[in-house]
């Protein structure tokens, strides 16, 4: 394991926070109140964990404004790219992180940031990086074309303590196979968040879609 700063302390497992079915959908919104509704929509289907991506600028308000009005969500940030994202993320209200990517330094922000979170990984390389400090959790991105269901199936091997938040591709017809494989965790995805229903305001649509993804999820664990 690398030599990290006196500071930096034992990673947080996301696992061990996530409420609800297995699902992590994305929100991005251009709005506070937009990204109110959306949460809104996906918690009145079942879901309970969510990760708001800090692609639009209004995305860490975003974060507070859902914290506040739907307490009971938890409510993560997405795309972290930097240590002043984890931090202003977190100073948002988010409570994980998640990130596309994963460098050493961006690696140690994160665990610095004391959140749980889950760093981006797509090759055993990255996924060796991310063991060595420490961390059993990760984000497999993007997924579908990173070989998907296949390739988690020969990482199990190799990583047999590693478990994956894969994402990218996911959708209702594949969602099943993914929660299946004993190395997932979580799935997450903008599939239960189309853009055209948010930006049409189709808030039931979008409830509906995590109402089917919530049973799926939930029969899967029901059936471990």
């Amino acid at each position: 394991m690398p030599a990290l700063s006196p500071s930096l302390s034992l990673p947080v497992l996301l696992s061990g926070v996530v409420k609800g079915p297995a699902l992590l959908p994305i929100i991005q919104a251009d709005t506070p109140a937009q990204a109110v509704n959306i949460a809104k929509a996906l918690s009145e289907g079942g879901i309970g964990s969510v990760e708001v991506v800090l692609r639009t600028r209004e995305a860490l308000a975003g974060i507070t404004a859902i914290r506040s009005a739907l307490p009971q969500l938890l409510v993560g940030a997405g795309t972290i790219l930097s240590a002043s994202d984890a931090t202003a993320a977190k100073n948002a209200g988010a409570q994980f992180l998640v990130s596309p990517a994963s460098t050493p330094t961006l690696l140690e922000a994160m665990i610095d940031c004391g959140l749980p979170f889950a760093p981006g990984v797509a090759t055993p390389s990255e996924i060796a990086m991310a063991f060595e400090y420490g961390l059993t959790e990760v984000k497999f991105f993007p997924a579908h074309l990173s070989g998907g269901i296949e390739m988690l199936k020969a990482l199990s091997s190799i990583f047999q303590q590693v478990r994956f938040c894969p994402t990218g591709g996911i959708g209702q017809q594949n969602l099943a196979d993914f929660l299946a494989l004993p190395n997932v965790f979580v799935a997450g995805g903008s599939w239960l968040t189309p853009a055209a229903m948010v930006k049409a305001g189709q808030w039931q649509q979008i409830s509906q879609l995590a109402a089917t993804a919530s049973a799926i999820a939930n029969k899967l664990k029901a059936a471990a």
